[in-house]
């Protein structure tokens, strides 16, 4: 693409963005002003200037963002460009230690631990250290851990006795093989601090850097992206939209961008293609009120569009009600469909009454956030325990299932069998059947187990299997009885269950017999010693795994029920695409955090309320926070393309109790001349009745 074809796709300031290549440049780039589009034609317009594709690094937050940037990029080339980088920081730290973290003491096929096994850990950590269930707060010790490893907390005064918990916990982490979300940002930095020639080779390949939504990175990714950057490094982003602080971002970092570079060039993208001339304004009104901003003002030539809305129902079921019924109004008067509309909410315990609403008045939806199933603690653990059985070798699961239900080892236990597995370079299944042998060569019989290893229970096939599943190399007895004896119980489980899993058919009731086996259900109660009910529902989770499993192999179209094709089955689901497939034609009920970077024609922002927007809780963490809970309802007004309606109820239940509410200071920072107050109609006039008739009739042509 020529320099006239970019200056036609391109307004001036976009053009000016997309053609500076060499050097530091700061883009400003206001909400619906197009940043995507100047960052994929940027990496195009520096491909067609004859910058090779492996030099370019783009960096973003999202994968969903990420594979966005890079099938533009590959749609305005015509070209594969198997060599560019476009990549999160955290999919990029990955690659990073893949490469390279063995010289900081883990092995290459490092886990990476999710919130859940963070939590198990640090429970797994207490319990060593002595800690009861009552005085360990498990999330807020994570919540502690993250804080300290991002730089945001240090160790002074209270935190200062969660020391010793911290260290324990690295340690685990080490001797488990695994990293966790936060690792993958700050051991890539150290591993570029105490390796030199790591950081050169990474240096030398990536001569021109991108950074996506530059205010959101925090102190450790900025000190990344620093690193690597040699001088010709872009950096896109808008201080108006920091709205998380709470995770570690930094909107300060823009500032520090221009001291580390100072020849830095700033362009600021103001014109918006997104929303009407009146959600701009409205949007405008309430961030001027920041004083720590760049100052900028949106503009648009989208037209004024309709005046914003405020309705201040009776309470929160008035208020869900009446998303539902404009809603379901729209779809008809102005032919809208129900993927047209976003639902935003502060926090999501105001969910429920518009869930119900919309369950009322079937309006199909989707609730962004919350835990995937098979991302359930107690999912994961069965499937792990399936994982083993099929691949012995699999450590990841294996260390993940070794001591699930609890079988008394320890950490010394664990980290002999890690030992023997790097010293002999083999997998840790391996390591425990080798020691499992120098055991039994020390002893004459191991009392109260049958021998998997002198052959005289066996038939000759599981002689023949023994042999061959034996390890080559010797090692010394270091187990005591105890784990011995447990280990053995855990070799031979795995092993029956092997010979069980993969003969005939029924895999769904072998895997309800090894739940029995293992004595989930126990291992839940003891767990969820406070709630027996919390233990009954992760169990009846695991019920649903196995009827989903029952379901899958009696499906007439499966030619192949093994459990080999269901664990590729499930290891093949994306959520992100079961979410884009099945997302679409429903209305979008989200928090404001997670609908940043979207849009929607008609926007709903509920609970607009004192307390709520902004949030007490974040204006009690600090006098600052007011600006972010700001930025965040500024955040919320520009998800809106045509149209915005604002509600607040007069009361609302909270917990027990019904409240008072007034409405959200925000809200008279909105230019008056903007709003109206919205009176629903009781009666729908005669063209808006003709039309629901007409919609109820075609429901019964058959």
């Amino acid at each position: 693409m020529n320099l006239d074809q970019l200056r036609k796709e391109l307004n001036p300031e976009q053009y000016k963005a997309v053609t500076t290549i060499d050097g530091a440049l700061l883009i400003i780039a206001g909400a619906g002003s197009g940043k995507t589009r100047v960052i994929t034609f940027r990496m195009a317009h520096m491909l067609d200037m004859g910058i090779p594709q492996s030099q370019i690094l783009a960096l973003t937050f999202t994968n969903k963002a990420a594979k966005e940037m890079e099938q533009r990029v590959k749609e305005l080339t015509g070209k594969k460009l198997q060599n560019l980088t476009v990549s999160t920081f955290h999919a990029f730290g990955v690659k990073i230690l893949r490469q390279d973290i063995d010289k900081l003491g883990w092995r290459s096929n490092f886990s990476i631990y999710d919130e859940t096994d963070k939590s198990q850990l640090i429970k797994e950590t207490g319990r060593e250290l002595g800690y009861t269930t009552d005085a360990l707060d498990v999330y807020k010790v994570g919540n502690l851990f993250s804080n300290i490893k991002i730089g945001r907390w240090d160790w002074q005064g209270p935190n200062e006795i969660y020391k010793e918990l911290y260290e324990g916990y690295q340690e685990g982490l080490k001797l488990y093989n695994a990293v966790d979300f936060d690792d993958l940002i700050t051991l890539p930095i150290q591993l570029f601090r105490e390796h030199p020639d790591v950081l050169a080779k990474y240096r030398d390949r990536y001569k021109y850097i991108m950074v996506d939504e530059f205010q959101d990175t925090s102190i450790q990714q900025y000190q990344f992206m620093h690193a690597l950057a040699d001088k010709n490094v872009a950096v896109v982003g808008d201080d108006d939209q920091s709205i998380y602080s709470w995770r570690g971002a930094n909107y300060e970092n823009i500032t520090m961008f221009e001291k580390d570079f100072p020849n830095v060039q700033e362009i600021r993208l103001e014109q918006n293609y997104r929303s009407t001339e009146t959600i701009l304004a409205a949007a405008n009104g309430v961030i001027s009120h920041n004083t720590n901003r760049k100052d900028k003002s949106l503009w648009s030539g989208n037209g004024s569009g309709k005046p914003i809305e405020i309705y201040m129902p009776e309470n929160e079921t008035a208020e869900a009600d009446f998303v539902s019924e404009m809603i379901q109004s729209m779809c008809i008067s102005e032919q809208r469909k129900y993927d047209d509309f976003g639902v935003l909410i502060r926090a999501n315990t105001l969910s429920r009454a518009l869930e119900e609403s919309f369950l009322e008045c079937n309006i199909p939806y989707t609730m962004s956030g919350g835990t995937s199933f098979y991302q359930r603690k107690e999912i994961k653990d069965i499937i792990s325990y399936l994982r083993v059985i099929a691949n012995h070798d699999d450590d990841i699961n294996l260390l993940r299932i070794i001591n699930t239900p609890r079988r008394g080892l320890g950490r010394k236990a664990i980290e002999a069998f890690s030992s023997v597995a790097t010293e002999h370079q083999c997998s840790l299944w391996t390591a425990i059947i080798a020691l499992l042998a120098a055991y039994h060569n020390s002893k004459d019989e191991l009392p109260g187990t049958a021998s998997l290893f002198d052959g005289n229970e066996e038939t000759e096939t599981d002689d023949e299997r023994i042999a061959q599943r034996m390890p080559a190399f010797e090692t010394p007895n270091i187990l005591s009885e105890k784990t011995a004896i447990e280990m053995e119980a855990f070799v031979t489980l795995i092993e029956n269950q092997r010979q069980i899993m993969l003969s005939g058919k029924g895999l769904a009731k072998k895997v309800h017999n090894l739940v029995d086996e293992i004595d989930y259900f126990g291992y839940l109660i003891t767990e969820y010693q406070k709630s027996e009910k919390a233990a009954r529902f992760k169990y009846m989770n695991i019920e649903s795994l196995i009827n989903s499993i029952e379901i899958w192999e009696n499906d007439p179209d499966n030619f192949d029920p093994s459990l080999f094709t269901y664990l590729n089955r499930i290891t093949l689901l994306s959520r992100d695409d079961m979410e884009d497939d099945s997302d679409k034609g429903k209305v979008n009920l989200m928090t404001i955090h997670a609908s940043k970077g979207l849009e929607f024609p008609v926007v709903f922002i509920v609970g607009c309320e004192n307390g709520l927007i902004p949030h007490a809780r974040s204006l009690e963490e600090g006098e600052g926070n007011i600006e972010e809970e700001r930025r965040l309802f500024y955040v919320a007004i520009t998800r809106a393309k045509d149209k915005l309606f604002l509600s607040c109820c007069r009361k609302r239940r909270k917990m027990q109790s019904v409240v008072e509410c007034e409405p959200s200071p925000f809200l008279d920072e909105i230019p008056a001349h903007l709003v109206e107050y919205h009176e629903p109609s009781t009666v729908a006039d005669d063209d808006v009745a003709q039309q629901i008739l007409a919609k109820m009739k075609q429901k019964f042509i058959i």
